[in-house]
C-alpha cells in the first residue's frame, strides 16, 4: 500500500486546502498548520482571527511533544468599569442561548500573530510568504459562503452588525444591509495586505508597530482597556504539555494555566475503571457511565475553582492518585453505574503532528482599520472568566478551555486532536479519545459517535442512542434534553491519525463543516 504524504482535518474547505497545497508543495505538518491557520481567518471569519489567540501541540518526529500557548492576556490596566465599551448580545442556538459581552472593552491582548511568526522560526521548512499564499488568493478571489458559515454568522449576528466595519466582512453583493446567504462569494482584500506586510514587516509591526498602534489608540479613545505596553510585553510561551497514562495510551495535552487539558485528563482518570470496553457502544451502561463521569469532572471544576487561583499546582492535585480515588468511588458505587474557536489537525510523510486551536471568542464587533482583521472578545467570555466581568486579574493568560491534544495508543498510532465549544470542548475531545481507546473506532466514526454534555444540572445529548437509553439515562438525569440532531453546540473535534505503520488517515466533525484530505 502506498504510503500518505499528509493528511490534514479542519473546519472548512478552504481551511483544509491550504493546508494540503503547502503539503503538496513540500512543506511539513508545521507549514500546513500555519497556512490554514491563515485561511481559516479569510474561510472562517467567526471563529479565527489573527485579532485572537490559540495553542498548537506540535510532535516533530522522533521528540517528545511541546505546547505553544499564544492565547490572549489579561491588559496592566483596569479602567473603572464606567469607562468601558462593553455590553451584552445573546447567541441563539435554537434549543439553547448563550450571552457574550462586546465592545472595545472587551478586547483581550490577542497572540495569534506573535504565535504565528515563533511557530515558523522554531518549526516550519517553508518561508512565511509562500505559506500565506493561499490564504492570500482565497481573500482577494473570495470564499463562497457554505451553510454552515452562514449558520454561524446568524447566530451571532447583533455581533456581525454592531458596527458598519463588522458587517462589511460578512455583507451580501445582492442585498447591501444584510449577512450574506449560501452561495454568495465574499472577498476581503484588506486581510490579503495585511497578511503580506505582517510577512514582510514581521510581527513587530503589530507589537510595537503602526497595525498595533491603530488598535490601543482607539482602545484609548472609545472605552478600551488595551495600552501600547500590554502589546509590546506580550510573549508566546513554550509548555511542558500536560500528560496522563490512559489505559496504557498516553495523552498530551494542554496544561495549566489552561483548565481544558487537566478537565479531560480528570474525567479520562475518572474512566480509567470504568470498564467501559465491556459495555456495547450507545448503551445505557455506556452513556451512563460518561454521564456521571462528566457530571462529577463539572462539580470538581465549580467547588475547587479550577484555573481561578494562581496557583497551578493546586490545580494540578486534583490528578493525585487520593484525590482520584474518592471520586472513583463516587462513580463506581453510584446506584446505576453497571463559543467561537476552529480546530486543526495536520500530520505529514516525516512523522510530523500538530493539532492547533485558534479561537476569536465571538468576535468584539471592533475591525482593525484597512486590514480587515476583528478583534476577540475574551474579555467578555463568562465561561474563561471565572472572577466575572470587569474583575480579572492584571496582566495574566487567561484560563482557556482549548485543549490541542496528541495521545499515543499503546498499539503505536498518535492521534493529533482538539476542538472548539467553549465549555463543550472538554467534554468532546474525551469522547473521541474514549472512542478510539476504549472502543476501537476508526478515526471517522470516533469523530462522529453521537456526543453528549454535562452542564449546570443539564445533561445534552445528540440522536443516536435508543430511546430506551434515553429514558433510562432521564431517570439520572431529569434535566435531559435529547437533542434532534447533531450540533455545532457539541463542538467540531477536526482530527488525524498516523498508525504505527506510517499510514495516515482524519476525519473533519460534520457538527462544524469538518473537511479531511488525505494526500
Amino acid at each position: 500500500m502506498k504510503q500518505s504524504e499528509g493528511v490534514v482535518a479542519a473546519g472548512h474547505e478552504v481551511t483544509a486546502n491550504a493546508a494540503r497545497e503547502i503539503l503538496r508543495a513540500g512543506g511539513n505538518a508545521f507549514d500546513a498548520a500555519l497556512a490554514a491557520l491563515f485561511a481559516s481567518c479569510v474561510a472562517e471569519p467567526v471563529l479565527a482571527s489573527l485579532g485572537g489567540g490559540g495553542f498548537l501541540m506540535a510532535q516533530s518526529k522522533g521528540e517528545k511533544p511541546k505546547l505553544y500557548d499564544f492565547f490572549v492576556q489579561t491588559p496592566h490596566h483596569r479602567p473603572p468599569e464606567e469607562d468601558v465599551d462593553f455590553y451584552p448580545i445573546v447567541a441563539d442556538f435554537g434549543t439553547v442561548q448563550q450571552e457574550f459581552h462586546i465592545g472595545m472593552g472587551s478586547i483581550a491582548t490577542p497572540g495569534v500573530i506573535k504565535g504565528a511568526f515563533h511557530i515558523h522560526q522554531d518549526l516550519c521548512k517553508l518561508p512565511l510568504k509562500e505559506i500565506i499564499q493561499p490564504a492570500c488568493e482565497a481573500a482577494r478571489n473570495g470564499v463562497r459562503i457554505n451553510r454552515f458559515q452562514h449558520h454561524i454568522a446568524d447566530l451571532v449576528s447583533p455581533i456581525i452588525k454592531s458596527s458598519p466595519e463588522a458587517l462589511r466582512l460578512h455583507e451580501s453583493l445582492q442585498q447591501p444591509g444584510t449577512i450574506a446567504l449560501p452561495d454568495e462569494i465574499i472577498a476581503n482584500p484588506a486581510m490579503a495586505d495585511a497578511f503580506e506586510i505582517l510577512s514582510h514587516e514581521g510581527e513587530a509591526l503589530f507589537y510595537q508597530g503602526e497595525m498595533g498602534r491603530l488598535l490601543t489608540d482607539t482602545c484609548r479613545d472609545q472605552g478600551g482597556c488595551l495600552s501600547p505596553f500590554d502589546l509590546e510585553s506580550y510573549k508566546v510561551e513554550r509548555r511542558k504539555p500536560l500528560t496522563l497514562n490512559y489505559r496504557q495510551s498516553y495523552l498530551f495535552t494542554n496544561p495549566p494555566p489552561s483548565v481544558g487539558g487537566i478537565l479531560i485528563a480528570f474525567t479520562l482518570s475518572l474512566l480509567e475503571t470504568a470498564d467501559l470496553g465491556s459495555c456495547a457502544v450507545n448503551s445505557s451502561d455506556h452513556l451512563q457511565r460518561i454521564a456521571h463521569a462528566m457530571k462529577l469532572t463539572h462539580e470538581l471544576r465549580n467547588a475547587r475553582a479550577i484555573g481561578a487561583s494562581t496557583n497551578l499546582d493546586a490545580d494540578l492535585e486534583i490528578l493525585d492518585n487520593e484525590f482520584l480515588s474518592s471520586y472513583r468511588d463516587i462513580l463506581s458505587n453510584h446506584k446505576t453505574f453497571s463559543r467561537g474557536t476552529t480546530q486543526i489537525s495536520t500530520a505529514d510523510r516525516w512523522g510530523n503532528m500538530a493539532s492547533m486551536t485558534i479561537s476569536n471568542g465571538e468576535g468584539s464587533g471592533y475591525v482593525l482599520p484597512g486590514c480587515g482583521i476583528m478583534l476577540n472578545n475574551m474579555l467578555g467570555e463568562e465561561d474563561i472568566n471565572p472572577h466575572g466581568f470587569h474583575q480579572w486579574p492584571l496582566n495574566r493568560r487567561i484560563a482557556s478551555m482549548m485543549s490541542p491534544s496528541l495521545m499515543i495508543s499503546k498499539r503505536g498510532d498518535v492521534i493529533a486532536t482538539g476542538s472548539g465549544g467553549s465549555n463543550r470542548i472538554r467534554s468532546a475531545i474525551m469522547q473521541v479519545l474514549v472512542n478510539l481507546i476504549d472502543f476501537d473506532m476508526t478515526i471517522e466514526k470516533a469523530v462522529e459517535q453521537p456526543r453528549m454534555h454535562f452542564e449546570n444540572d443539564l445533561l445534552n445529548i445528540e440522536p443516536g442512542p435508543a430511546e430506551s437509553v434515553i429514558t433510562a439515562l432521564r431517570s439520572q438525569f431529569p434535566q435531559l434534553n435529547a437533542w434532534s440532531d447533531k450540533s455545532i453546540f457539541f463542538g467540531g473535534a477536526h482530527s488525524v491519525m498516523r498508525q504505527k505503520n506510517g499510514q495516515l488517515s482524519g476525519a473533519g466533525d460534520s457538527r462544524r463543516g469538518g473537511i479531511c484530505y488525505l494526500l
